[in-house]
């Protein structure tokens, strides 16, 4: 028998957008378990925002399991949380995504490091004498700073032993601002993914003294903000698609804008205000190859018969994934289909 850490990761009730949560169980086991293996465990509601002192008891569900690269014999343990009757918890938004196995989502996460209350490289209580645009993929510590890239390499090696489907990774526009792509197909896998992997992205700038910033517009001026563009693509829009088809769904997103902003992200309207590529807030509308368009359709899409994946530009980078996706995915479900 051996012991494993098997650290439980979930989501607390902090609004308008959940934080991380995590706590290690050290259990042994002739091999190495799998996800049927792993029991569900209680914490204390009352300190995350879920429950009251007087009955405070919640239950972690285990829903995915991921290797940790980063200690001995050790997993990470991504967790619904439960009532004690076996009920989703009110805060369980992975709970309310339909069950659609050919879907496919792809996140684009942007985010910022910071260090001492700004961004990586910038000086204190100023900015960068260079403004916005060599950093975008750049290189040379004039630009990149001295650990960022080193962070930043290491946050994908842990991804890929983890079993994250990465698909790339890349300095944004602004200084000490990064990207990392998730791709992965079914309702849930990459929303657990993306939350695995922000969890493991924090834990490691435990050890630089540096945080991860997560908010939409953390620099004010003529900055770029951080979105996670969300781009999805159903069985039905890969195979069949057509103009009759895409222009109703068009029309379905158009006249649900609040209920999708509603939970793409706080603070939004300090983000999409129509510059930097966005569209406005308040306005929605759809492009061929526009970056300033809610919703981009990819360059070969209309070429191909409407057919393939569409990008929805809106979500920022605080978003919740679970509730980006159920909301995507409940508009779809509502609209026919020739």
């Amino acid at each position: 028998m051996s012991k494993y850490k098997l650290e439980y990761i979930w989501l607390d009730g902090k609004k308008p957008v959940p934080g991380l949560r995590g706590k290690t169980l050290l259990k042994d086991f002739a091999t190495p378990p799998t996800l049927a293996d792993l029991p569900h465990w209680g914490f204390d509601g009352s300190s995350t925002m879920q429950a009251e002192g007087k009955s405070s008891d919640c239950v972690l569900k285990p829903v995915a399991l991921y290797p940790d690269a980063s200690r001995k014999d050790a997993y990470i343990v991504l967790s619904e949380v439960m009532h004690p009757d076996g009920t989703p918890h009110s805060t369980n938004y992975r709970a309310t995504i339909e069950n659609d196995p050919d879907l496919w989502i792809g996140f684009e996460q942007e985010y910022f490091l910071f260090k001492d209350g700004r961004p990586l490289g910038f000086p204190e209580g100023g900015y960068p004498n260079i403004p916005q645009g060599p950093y975008y993929c750049g290189v040379g510590y004039k630009y990149m700073g001295s650990i960022a890239r080193q962070i930043v390499e290491e946050h994908l090696e842990l991804c890929l032993a983890a079993g994250i489907n990465h698909e790339g990774i890349n300095a944004e526009v602004a200084k000490g601002q990064w990207e990392f792509q998730i791709f992965a197909k079914g309702s849930a896998k990459a929303a657990d993914d993306l939350w695995t992997a922000r969890y493991l992205m924090m834990r490691l700038c435990e050890k630089y003294e540096v945080d991860v910033e997560l908010h939409c517009k953390p620099i004010k001026g003529d900055w770029n903000g951080s979105g996670m563009h969300t781009n999805f693509s159903t069985k039905y829009l890969r195979e069949v698609g057509g103009k009759e088809y895409f222009e109703s769904l068009m029309k379905a997103f158009g006249e649900n804008v609040s209920e999708h902003i509603a939970v793409y992200g706080p603070d939004n309207h300090l983000r999409l205000t129509g510059h930097h590529e966005t569209q406005a807030i308040d306005k929605f509308s759809y492009g061929l190859s526009d970056r300033g368009a809610s919703i981009r359709m990819p360059v070969n899409f209309i070429r191909n018969g409407y057919k393939g994946y569409l990008e929805d530009r809106r979500p920022n980078s605080e978003g919740d994934p679970y509730q980006i996706v159920s909301r995507i995915l409940h508009t779809i479900n509502n609209v026919p289909k020739p």
